[in-house]
């Protein structure tokens, strides 16, 4: 199932909306967008239209501040607050891997990484979230692609949810559909080369994988992850999000 919204600029923004919990619940459509760098959006486009309609009120930028101001942030408007949260401590450049290095436990120990330096921002965009879908404001949280630090705040929200582990897989890995389209957008941006890694832009289901359970060793639970390095009520965090965004499945 393909969940992208048809922007013509962006090739990762989806709906988390319509996944199914393990007690017969299902996450409200309409309301949690993630998404690939909403600074390829431009005012006076079909695109800008199409993103006003979606009524977001908040958008959460979880880029490092050199990648905006290389490459711009969603345009300001009186719609929505823009809160920049750079999550990940520790850059790295997978275009510039090598080919031997595997997409599954490399990214696997990268989400790691972010999971544990980024605490003090992963606690502050979960926060917003909570406090998003208690309004029943949608919210977009985005990084450059969308998938990793993107995909390891979805991770976080749908397990918090009660989303199973392999739903929460594949939906990460809805990534590779847009997987060409982030290869054409690199060699765009530099002068026609192709990186070297052939994993990039990747996102097989055994990334999750492999981070969850990592994360599932580590702490015991993500409530335990929450409560531990986020320093948030992981009960009520709970309460808060299933409230929200959670409504009776058909």
């Amino acid at each position: 199932m393909d969940r992208h919204l048809p922007f013509t600029s962006l090739a990762n923004f989806r709906d988390l909306g319509g996944y199914r919990t393990t007690d017969r619940h299902r996450t409200r459509p309409g309301l949690l967008y993630r998404a690939d760098s909403l600074g390829k959006v431009r005012t006076g486009t079909p695109d800008w239209d199409l993103y006003l309609s979606l009524g977001i009120r908040t958008v959460i930028d979880l880029r490092h501040p050199w990648e905006i101001a290389d490459h711009g942030r969603v345009p300001a408007h009186d719609s929505f607050t823009y809160h920049h949260l750079s999550i990940e401590h520790r850059p790295y450049n997978q275009a510039a891997l090598g080919p031997d290095v595997p997409v599954g436990p490399y990214l696997a120990q990268r989400y790691m990484e972010v999971a544990e330096d980024g605490t003090e921002e992963i606690a502050q965009t979960l926060t917003l979230i909570a406090d998003a879908v208690t309004s029943s404001a949608p919210l977009a949280f985005h990084c450059a692609s969308g998938k990793d630090r993107t995909g390891l705040i979805a991770a976080l929200v749908l397990t918090l949810v009660d989303v199973p582990h392999p739903t929460i897989s594949e939906d990460y890995a809805l990534t590779e559909l847009a997987t060409p389209a982030l290869l054409a957008d690199w060699r765009a941006r530099n002068n026609g080369h192709t990186p070297t890694w052939p994993a990039f832009g990747r996102a097989p289901a055994e990334v999750m994988d492999l981070f969850l359970t990592a994360l599932m060793n580590r702490y015991g639970s993500v409530d335990d992850y929450v409560t531990k390095s986020l320093g948030l009520d992981a009960r009520a965090l709970r309460e808060t999000l299933r409230a929200g965004l959670l409504e009776p499945a058909a």
